[in-house]
């Protein structure tokens, strides 16, 4: 027994010595380190990543058994330097490495990870064109500027603004995040108007004229994205140019929270420049870490003589060492090893000192990488993790405004909740909200101190007066015609511009270019293309506002309401002695009359049995007929109507009449007082429909709208300039020449009809459109121009600026009075068959009824006849003989039911009463005979 515990004892020594070297852990890893020594970053992440380095190897939990070494190199704040740096780190076995700071730095430096497998783990590198698909292992361990550049165009659409002017450093770090901004601008229809790029290393004098020509541009909403180290010269420049003057905007990226975290209490308080700036700050939680890593921090910096804070960029560096430190803690424990193999395309060229096979490829780098993507815990920075592109999830900024006492915290943006005056992390187990209610800041203090939310935009100052387009029209120079005055033009058109031009907070200089030679219209889309290609800032004239001109140019609110109309040649309506004849066409007035006999004699046979108003002689009754028809006409018919069929028949008559009385009433007045058209064109479908030639005002877009929407072949058009143009085509006709109608806007037949009285609106107005002032597209002058537009219609002075000009009298317009016609049967043909139903109906109901009344009387007839003998021996034989006489002995001829039909309804009713009592006394009178012995 003694022996086989023994054996037992040795294998199991020697299975544990076996799995020991198996995953036995390394003494030391190598980690590298690349930052700036002498900036505002480096100073502050240098220190951070030693302290982080000293925490994991004090750290039982973290690489037990193994010590985190940390090689640091100075990059130099140079691409060259970075680079040659970044090389020498490589030679020394590093699996991983901390930085750079630069993003310039970063690209070329994620070339070098990438083919050597080493993680390259960046807290200050934040363009966002460093994307994992293109370096794959490049991670970003702080907050991408695409995140930030969403925040800024959240700021900028919450306070409403359209433009900005971008003022960045002209590197890989400035462009690629003017290329985020300007993305996350366009998502909410707002946009960088101008860029303002300042070279790195720029001196004073180069700064001074990138803010000079920044300056003469129209926007004033400024976002500042440079680099910490050179960035505050613009504001002590800005300041001298006095741009930070009430109505500018200064919106800063982070950059800025770095360099005042590293400065001192007393710096703050000489910075009397830059009042009013909004400024973002990379979003961290209050944890109980975070204040122990800062007095930690503090401390040390004390003790090495450092003079800057600390800021954002020592938190994220401070991190970034225990995402590392976790990761190669899982990759040991997976059992890897450590090793690394010679680049069989890097070898020493023959005479050159550079040692390129000293570069090895890191064997586990892909490993190691998956744990690093793997990272989850909370550190200094709140959450740690990554998500599906390699950003950290959560992205978060506080939204800071410096006032007269130093900066204030006006709210927050995060990618899941949007801008609110909640902090983020209360937010994220909550269902995500980026509502217009959830989008809020504090009140803002801005430069100048003023209360009120600058404008953004103003005129711009580079010494040229607006461009503005006039055409040079070959008549309708009440609208915009050339004159002699200081604004060379003059018109209804223009008086509206320049009274919105004077409602402007800034002042806006012109410059009128007539367009056009006046002797003929000029194409309108032409001068609207001028605008959008740039060659006009806008244009000022009698512009409508249509569908393909607001896809390249930007218009203001209508200053005045327009449509196409239908003028059309009148002629007056000739006197006739027969006039009151036309209202109605002979086939009306025949089937009118037809319908007055007919209810005529319907009425009478309804009335016939029971009125006696209604019996006589023939010639009685047809009098009666036709005098009760046509006395309906004006309701004086004396003739009382006492069956219900007839009635009924009656009220529903007499509602047609008053129909067909009215109709007439109002086209005859029509008729006599109205004038007539000349053509017989009454409205749009009709002169479409017809073959007739059509005129337009040419170079308008009203040839395009005949032709494209309403069909109308361009042979049928008729290019027209001026009012005597309009009037000789109308004049002359179709047939010598001229054009039926003309087809043109409101304000045009207004102004023509005004000079030519015998011409006439007909139909209604079928487009409704509005005429306004054309800008480039996304200009804000269009907008205030709108503003300005609608104050003048407030306060009434839109309406009297057009009394000026309209003011020649003018013939009417109306065109109810022009083209009345005569009524024909299509207009009561549902009328009169709906009178005629009915009547048809109480005719069918009558003589039903008269049917079965003769079915009676006719069988009480037939089986209560006497007979010869009973007749003889009966009593009474005189009443008998009467009874005989009166009543028919057989009623089957048509004569004899005619007969019965004019029978009065009582008599009817009296006989067949009198039938049945006649039964019982003849069968009373039967018994008595047959009991005599």
């Amino acid at each position: 027994m003694g022996g086989a515990a023994a054996v037992l004892v040795v294998v199991v020594l020697c299975l544990a010595l076996g799995g020991g070297a198996a995953g036995a852990r390394p003494s030391e890893v190598s980690i590298g380190a690349l930052y700036t020594y002498d900036s505002v970053i480096g100073r502050a992440a240098r220190l951070a990543t030693e302290l982080a380095v000293e925490d994991v190897n004090a750290d039982g939990t973290v690489l037990a058994g193994t010590t985190l070494k940390l090689i640091s190199h100075d990059t130099n704040c140079s691409g060259f330097v970075g680079t040659i740096e970044a090389l020498q780190l490589m030679e020394k076995s590093v699996i991983a490495v901390i930085g750079p700071q630069s993003s310039g730095i970063g690209h070329v430096i994620s070339h070098v990870v990438n083919e050597l497998h080493v993680p390259l783990l960046s807290f200050g590198a934040t363009d966002p064109t460093l994307s994992a698909s293109e370096y794959p292992y490049f991670l970003r361990s702080t907050i991408s500027d695409y995140f930030q550049m969403q925040a800024v165009a959240s700021i900028v659409d919450y306070y409403q603004w359209k433009e900005v002017t971008a003022v960045f450093v002209d590197d890989d770090y400035g462009r690629g995040g003017m290329s985020a901004l300007s993305d996350a601008l366009a998502l909410q229809r707002a946009r960088i108007s101008y860029k303002a790029a300042i070279p790195p290393n720029s001196n004073v004098e180069t700064i001074n004229n990138v803010l000079f020509r920044a300056n003469m541009m129209e926007s004033r909403v400024f976002v500042v994205h440079v680099n910490p180290d050179t960035g505050m010269r613009i504001f002590s420049i800005a300041n001298k140019l006095r741009m930070m003057d009430s109505g500018y905007v200064w919106i800063v990226t982070d950059w800025l929270a770095a360099v005042l975290d590293s400065s001192g209490a007393g710096d703050l308080r000489t910075m009397s420049y830059m009042q009013g700036l909004i400024f973002l700050r990379q979003h961290f939680p209050d944890s109980e870490a975070k204040k122990k890593f800062v007095s930690k921090w503090n401390n040390m910096a004390r003790n090495r003589g450092i003079a800057s804070g600390l800021n954002a960029y020592g938190f994220y560096a401070y991190d970034s060492v225990w995402i590392v430190a976790h990761a190669i803690d899982q990759f040991l424990d997976s059992g890897q090893q450590i090793n690394f193999s010679a680049d069989p395309r890097l070898h020493d060229s023959n005479g050159s000192a550079l040692s390129f096979s000293t570069l090895k490829i890191f064997d586990g780098g892909e490993q190691l990488l998956q744990q690093v993507l793997l990272t989850n815990f909370t550190g200094l920075t709140g959450q740690v993790q990554f998500d599906s592109d390699h950003n950290l999830v959560h992205p978060a900024y506080d939204i800071h405004n410096i006032g007269s006492s130093g900066s204030h915290l006006v709210g927050y943006w995060s990618n899941y909740s949007g801008l609110s005056v909640t902090t983020p992390e209360s937010l994220y187990e909550k269902p995500a909200n980026t509502s217009i209610n959830a989008q809020q800041l504090s009140n803002v203090v801005w430069p100048g101190d003023p209360a009120s939310k600058p404008k953004g935009w103003v005129f711009p100052n580079n010494g040229q007066p607006l461009r503005v387009g006039v055409p040079n029209k070959a008549s309708f120079h009440e609208l915009v015609s050339r004159s002699a005055g200081p604004d060379n033009v003059t018109g209804y058109c223009i008086d509206i511009f320049n009274a919105a031009i004077k409602l402007l907070p800034y002042p806006v200089p012109c410059q009128f270019i007539m367009i056009g030679d006046g002797s003929k219209n000029p194409n309108y889309d032409d001068i609207i293309n001028m605008v959008a290609t740039n060659s006009l800032d806008a244009a000022v004239g009698d512009f409508a506002i249509v569908r393909n001109r607001t896809k390249i140019a930007e218009f203001t609110q209508p200053y005045i309401e327009s449509g196409l109309v239908i003028v059309a040649p009148t002629k007056d309506a000739n006197s006739s002695a027969w006039a009151f004849l036309k209202p109605f066409t002979l086939e009306m007035w025949c089937v009118t009359g037809a319908l007055f006999i007919f209810v005529g004699i319907v009425v009478w046979i309804l009335e016939h049995r029971t009125n006696e108003e209604f019996r006589g002689s023939p010639r009685r009754q047809v009098i009666t007929i036709f005098w009760f028809s046509f006395s309906t006409m004006f309701f004086a018919h004396r003739q009382n109507t006492v069956s219900a069929l007839g009635r009924f028949v009656l009220i529903i008559w007499l509602f047609v009449v008053l129909i067909i009385n009215s109709s007439y009433t109002a086209s005859l007045t029509s008729i006599l007082t109205v004038q007539q058209l000349a053509t017989g064109i009454t409205g749009i479908d009709s002169l479409i429909s017809s073959a007739l030639p059509i005129g337009y005002q040419a170079g308008k877009f009203t040839k395009n709208y005949l032709i494209e929407e309403l069909n109308v072949p361009e042979s049928r058009l008729v290019p027209l300039s001026t009012i005597d143009e309009y009037a000789d085509a109308l004049n002359r006709g179709p047939k010598y020449g001229g054009v039926a109608a003309i087809v043109d806007e409101i304000p045009y037949i207004e102004i023509f009809l005004s000079y030519h009285c015998n011409f006439r609106i007909v139909g209604q107005e079928f487009t409704k459109e509005g005429w306004g002032f054309a800008f480039q597209r996304d200009s804000p002058l269009a907008a205030d121009m709108s503003t300005a537009i609608l104050q003048l219609s407030e306060s009434g002075q839109l309406q009297r600026i057009h009394d000026e000009w309209f003011t020649r009298s003018s013939c009417s317009s109306d065109d109810s009075d022009t083209g009345a016609t005569r009524l024909g049967l299509g207009s009561f043909w549902g009328l009169f068959l709906m009178c005629a139903l009915i009547c048809v109906f109480a005719l069918v109901v009558f003589f039903a009824r008269v049917c079965w009344q003769y079915y009676k009387y006719s069988g009480s007839e037939d089986a209560h006849e006497p007979s010869d003998d009973s007749a003889a021996t009966t009593t009474g034989q005189d009443e008998v003989a009467e009874i005989q006489r009166r009543k028919p002995k057989r009623l089957g001829s048509f004569k004899e039911l005619i007969q019965f039909v004019d029978k009065k309804e009582n008599e009817v009713r009296r006989s067949m009463k009198r039938r049945p009592s006649e039964k019982d006394n003849q069968a009373m009178g039967s018994s008595d005979s047959q009991s005599v012995p």
